[in-house]
């Protein structure tokens, strides 16, 4: 018998080691969002460093390759790894160097957005009153204004830029941090700790520095993961819209709109671009649920 299952190559104890190791890598899988970081480093990482692995210039063109397919495809070539537009610029080249403007946008826009967001939040919130209600429905009427009818309109008014995306983006990333705050806000300034700082002489001003923004601090963060997301798709809308960041920066929803036409001779030159911007968002997305359960000590306890 023993003989019998060495022969088979039986080891219990070699079995469950194995499945303890299986079973601990996908409990480090779970608890920790490696695929959402490995994303994001690769963003980040190609957004700073673009210019050093970038195979080519984002402008650099050949109408010699012309759409051309990516090089593991028949007619591909390797100097055009992921294949080529419609006017021979390397398509790799061009998401390296969209990586930077993505996060650039994205970055700017949601900064400016959540100064403003917080600021009016924490004062509707601690001020309460006339004050409160003025500013809740400043935020009321402010979302029932379509914002790509807006952004339209302005870019009408005004030639397609990088500012007026900027300035489009902050405009829509300030009133998701507004009711939140102002929430929260509402709960701390009831606090004991508040209490006691106001018997004893603290201002209104010292109270809100050193109590409730610091209160509200994983509320913003958790808000701003989840937001920036949204703010790269939004960029990319407007840019496939044409009302976002003109040529030839390379944006991903511009690359987007330049394909869009060859969807059925080229596909690659939208598709791409459109699965960076799903993996990016999607990436933000994951990472914002893992930091609300993490930072949320009631959802820490389920």
């Amino acid at each position: 018998m023993a003989a019998s299952a060495h022969a088979t190559g039986a080891n219990p104890a070699s079995s469950m080691n194995q499945a303890r190791a299986v079973g601990g890598s996908w409990s480090r899988i779970r608890r920790w969002p490696l695929v959402p970081i490995i994303v994001l480093g690769t963003l980040v990482f190609c957004a700073l460093f673009a210019d050093l692995i970038a195979p080519h210039t984002y402008r650099e063109q050949d109408l010699a390759l012309r759409n051309a397919p990516p090089a593991w495809m028949e007619g591909g070539t390797s100097e055009r790894i992921l294949g080529a537009d419609i006017v021979g610029r390397d398509l790799l080249s061009r998401l390296i160097y969209g990586a930077r403007i993505s996060l650039m946008v994205a970055g700017v826009s949601l900064a400016s957005g959540a100064v403003i967001g917080v600021s009016l939040g924490v004062i509707a919130g601690y001020y309460g009153g006339l004050i409160d209600e003025i500013l809740m429905r400043v935020v009321d009427t402010w979302f029932a204004i379509p914002f790509i009818l807006l952004a339209l309109v302005i870019v009408i008014a005004f030639e397609p830029s990088l500012m007026i995306v900027l300035i489009l983006l902050a405009m829509l990333a300030w009133s998701g941090f507004v009711r939140n705050v102002r929430a929260e806000t509402l709960v701390l300034k009831t606090s004991d700790y508040v209490s006691a700082s106001r018997i004893a002489g603290a201002s209104k001003i010292r109270i809100i520095i050193k109590h409730i923004l610091p209160g509200v601090t994983n509320t913003v963060v958790v808000i701003a993961t989840l937001r920036v997301g949204q703010l790269i798709l939004a960029e990319a809308s407007l840019s496939f819209l044409g009302a976002g960041i003109p040529q030839p920066t390379p944006a991903w929803g511009l690359m987007v709109s330049d394909g869009r036409n060859y969807l059925d001779t080229a596909w690659w030159v939208a598709t791409f671009p459109g699965m960076a911007i799903l993996m990016t968002v999607m990436a933000l997305n994951f990472l914002g649920d893992w930091l609300r359960d993490r930072l949320d000590p009631r959802l820490r306890q389920i």
